[in-house]
């Protein structure tokens, strides 16, 4: 496979066409090493704008959503930002070259760890990364920006409590088939708005509650 061609398409055919143009997340993604996270039996689907399979039942999200998160949340080098969902850490990595530091955690133990070694075979060096549960706990502190890689059935606002005052928060809600992504900005220290995006489906936060049934 021609990786550089390949990139190359993946941000001018796929991201770009749709409606991916911040000049900064065009180019993180035209140099991040995207097929370095994929598993080596996926290496030849690195570039394609397709879900791929991750241990524990995992997928990478397509490169398309991709883009979309990381021009919603808007980075600027002075931001501190959340990750909630390490996977692959491909977008932890891109997430790194756009902010001044990220702090990632995921529930899955090899996860972590082996984003730690792709972290430092990189050059990484603003990255923390945690083994927790977003849905029992999160990290001390407030964040500039806040990344779900995994759907909510219904939006839980501790997410947007972690939020500084001008803070964003990316988040995908609803279940299949009607799943929508946001992006959630605080505007001060009790009131926040949220705009939705696009429509998408990614599947779950392991234990994120789904929402109530109805009874007649």
């Amino acid at each position: 496979m021609d990786t550089e061609f390949a990139r190359r398409q993946m941000v001018g055919q796929q991201v770009r066409a749709w409606d991916v143009f911040d000049p900064n997340v065009l180019q993180v993604l035209g140099s991040a090493s995207r097929d370095v996270f994929v598993p080596a039996d996926f290496r030849d689907l690195a570039f394609a704008d397709t879900e791929i399979p991750l241990p524990h039942g995992q997928k990478m999200m397509t490169p398309t959503v991709e883009g979309r998160v990381l021009q919603a949340l808007a980075l600027t080098r002075n931001d501190k930002v959340l990750e909630i969902g390490t996977g692959s850490a491909y977008l932890t990595a891109c997430l790194s070259r756009l902010a001044g530091t990220v702090f990632s955690i995921d529930i899955f133990e090899d996860f972590v760890s082996a984003a730690r070694d792709r972290m430092q075979k990189q050059g990484i060096e603003n990255v923390d990364l945690a083994c927790m549960d977003a849905c029992e706990d999160l990290p001390e502190g407030e964040f500039d920006a806040i990344a779900v890689t995994g759907s909510l059935p219904r939006f839980d606002d501790r997410y947007v409590a972690r939020l500084r005052p001008g803070g964003r928060l990316f988040v995908v809600v609803g279940e299949p088939p009607v799943q929508e992504a946001r992006i959630v900005r605080r505007n001060n220290d009790t009131g926040w708005e949220s705009t939705a995006l696009f429509e998408t489906a990614l599947a779950p936060l392991i234990n994120s509650s789904p929402p109530p049934e109805f009874v007649f």
